[in-house]
């Protein structure tokens, strides 16, 4: 049974809405004004929340901006419920990110209809979508389907990126996000000095760049191809749109973007307190969960040395004399540019040491 907070001041109201919803089967609970509204959904994390405007103590829109910064009830569905039906009494509840608003008094239909409706789409979009570019393209064709979002584009070309290619450059104007589709991508800066600082390490169903485009429009860093790659240029406009213009389409956009902001910061803590064996040992663990392949029971990759040495964040004479005693300590196997893990779990305990 689907449970709907009903957060309404009039008590008439409050009843009378409470027990159409409950003859429709829903589980309803029930507040009295904001505060007590917002005390109710941490504790319970309702399904749908249906929440009057105009309310002492705390008005609707605070109660939904107090929500939407809880992450058990972001993505809880929000309709708002008033008598008042001015223009800009809804266009500040959708901008606030309300996903409907009903008038009040409403025809008990009417009620209903925008609950399911709301439901159902919630629930598509929380169930989430396959890793990939089919996922990815199955994801835009369900954004699209949504009134505020019908014109972002239907065409996703891709784009063929040979090795050593660069996408971007720091400080590029950034009119497209790749998104990764097959291969390998490094992103890197250049200090004063020119030497390379790796700050990320991008595969399949990865997009690159966007924190820049989102910042200023301007690429942060630098992307290079590792390998032959394909990417589907993605439409700065299009990207905008799915961040901004329908709350359930965002939050779901935004977890696509963001899997692996916790790498990123693991990786910079490495490089500032790991000594050069540790963070070999956290690089190769790296490059082999990104981008292994599985070959006689054993997971190998195939990465220049030079790469290697720039993920590592040290010279490469200094990386290749520390492979060279991870080999013989038995960690590892090699030859040519094919490293191979032998002893993942010897690895692990290098790399927390």
């Amino acid at each position: 049974m689907r449970t709907i907070l009903l957060i309404e001041d009039d008590a008439d109201m409050r009843d009378n809405t409470a027990e159409i919803l409950e003859l429709a089967d829903y589980r309803v609970l029930k507040a009295e004004n904001g505060r007590r509204g917002v005390e109710i959904a941490r504790k319970e994390i309702p399904d749908l929340v249906l929440c009057d405007i105009m309310m002492p103590e705390l008005d609707g829109y605070g109660v939904l901006h107090m929500l939407s910064r809880i992450p058990a009830t972001a993505e809880v569905p929000f309709i708002f419920l008033s008598a008042k039906a001015e223009r800009g009494d809804v266009r500040k509840g959708m901008e606030l990110g309300a996903d409907d608003y009903l008038t009040k008094p409403f025809e008990e239909g009417e009620l209903l209809n925008a609950i399911e409706g709301r439901l159902k789409r919630s629930e598509l979009f929380r169930k989430g979508f396959d890793n990939g570019f089919d996922g990815l393209n199955k994801f835009m064709d369900q954004a699209r389907g949504l009134e505020a979002l019908k014109d972002i584009g239907r065409d996703r070309k891709t784009r063929k990126i040979a090795k050593k290619e660069v996408l971007f450059h720091e400080g590029d104007e950034l009119r497209y996000v790749p998104y990764v589709v097959t291969g390998k991508v490094r992103t890197f800066k250049v200090n004063k000095d020119g030497k390379e600082f790796v700050t990320g390490l991008h595969g399949e169903g990865d997009f690159v760049g966007y924190m820049g485009l989102l910042e200023n429009g301007r690429a942060m860093e630098t992307a290079e191809a590792l390998e032959d790659t394909e990417v589907a240029p993605i439409p700065r406009e299009d990207l905008l749109a799915l961040l901004y213009k329908d709350r359930d389409v965002s939050i779901r956009f935004i977890k696509m973007l963001a899997h692996d902001v916790k790498e990123k910061e693991q990786h910079l803590l490495h490089l500032a307190y790991a000594s050069v064996r540790q963070r070999v040992a956290q690089a190769l663990l790296r490059v082999h969960e990104r981008y292994a392949d599985r070959e006689g029971g054993e997971l190998g990759v195939k990465i220049s040395r030079e790469d290697l040495a720039s993920i590592v964040g040290t010279a490469t004479e200094s990386l290749i004399r520390c492979l060279t005693d991870l080999k013989e300590e038995g960690l590892i196997a090699s030859e040519g540019r094919d490293i191979r893990m032998v002893n993942k779990a010897g690895l692990e305990k290098l790399a927390r040491r």
